[in-house]
């Protein structure tokens, strides 16, 4: 059944609740600094950038702490439904972290994935125990919107917009405010909104001021759209090595969430994002897949016109994971293409 409520943010008693479940199951990330000199930084002199390395999670993306979060609860709540099995819909990170705490349960597990999924993610679903449904990208966007699959059964568990996964994935944030107390604004990749507006809820706790960006690609930028129209609003969509976010339009539950613990949308262009993942490997020796980068290549690019302010002093940027496919990495590091899939 769809959400029919506005989702409110959670508190910081839930997002504590949701570190301690994750405690033995997901990995306490670290948050580095990226060696760059300041000519080259986008922002200008006096910024510095650090990474919080989503990607060293043991599926390779912040989605185990969502995940990990809904399922503990249901297994403690709903029982008798989640031994029916889970399924989610998922372009292929949360799919491995349902999938992975599915078998770490012992619940069968399914994934509803759009059909340009990347065969990386989709063979690691399959390596995880999982079965993968392959539909028409359309149709994996009802299922997000209607939060439910006809013909399915078992515990549906929302890649988004979800209290318990918004929750597991604001922990990121308690980590962040923990690492770096000094900290002046944090960008993340923006999906669905679930791991941006998880994170703004633990700063506005635990650092009220932070602003926290939306980092979108520009083939699919629906969160700066509607920051535009002022509501959700439809964009046309470009399906490319970014798979791990950009939609058609915002979830319209996550839309007042969004809104209300938001900075604003900041967009940045394919190439941005495989100079960032280059950058990354080369410097860093971190690979992050096209979504993971796009915070990166937020903080490097100049201002635009009309967009958001410059950024200044310390800016976390959240790699939010490093699932690539291995011939997508080469042809970025060579400079081969970055075209759609």
């Amino acid at each position: 059944m769809a959400v029919k409520q506005p989702l409110g943010p959670p508190s910081l008693a839930e997002i504590r609740a949701a570190a301690a479940r994750l405690t033995d199951s997901v990995v306490r990330t670290p948050l580095l600094r990226l060696p760059l000199p300041e000519r080259e930084a986008g922002g200008g002199e006096g910024l510095e950038i650090y990474l919080k390395l989503e990607n060293l999670q043991p599926i390779g993306s912040f989605k185990l702490r969502g995940a990990g979060n809904a399922m503990a609860l249901a297994a403690e709540q709903r029982p008798e439904l989640l031994a029916r099995g889970v399924y989610t819909a998922s372009a292929g990170n949360m799919a491995q972290g349902v999938a992975w705490n599915a078998r770490r349960l012992g619940v069968p597990c399914r994934v509803i994935v759009p059909e340009h999924a990347p065969e990386t993610k989709v063979e690691a679903i399959r390596r995880l125990g999982g079965t993968v449904v392959p539909v028409p990208f359309d149709d994996w966007w009802r299922v997000l919107v209607e939060h439910r699959r006809a013909g399915e059964d078992g515990f549906f568990l929302h890649p988004v917009s979800d209290p318990a996964v918004i929750a597991g994935n604001a922990t990121v944030g308690l980590e962040i405010a923990e690492q770096l107390p000094g900290l002046d604004a944090v960008l993340v990749p923006y999906g669905g909104g679930g791991l941006s507006c998880g994170i703004a809820s633990a700063l506005a706790a635990l650092r009220p001021g932070v602003p926290v960006y939306g980092c979108e690609v520009a083939t699919a930028a629906p969160l700066a759209a509607a920051w535009a129209a002022g509501e959700p609003t439809t964009v046309e969509y470009t399906a490319s090595f970014v798979d791990g976010i950009g939609s058609k339009s915002v979830l319209a539950e996550m839309w007042p969430l969004a809104r209300r613990l938001l900075a604003g949308s900041r967009v940045v262009s394919l190439d941005a994002v495989a100079d960032a993942v280059r950058l990354l490997a080369e410097r860093c020796r971190v690979i992050a897949e096209g979504a993971g980068a796009a915070s990166v290549a937020a903080a490097l690019a100049p201002p635009r016109e009309g967009g958001p302010p410059p950024l200044r002093g310390k800016i976390v940027c959240v790699v939010s994971g490093g699932n690539l496919d291995a011939a997508r990495l080469v042809e970025i590091l060579t400079g081969s293409g970055v075209g759609n899939p």
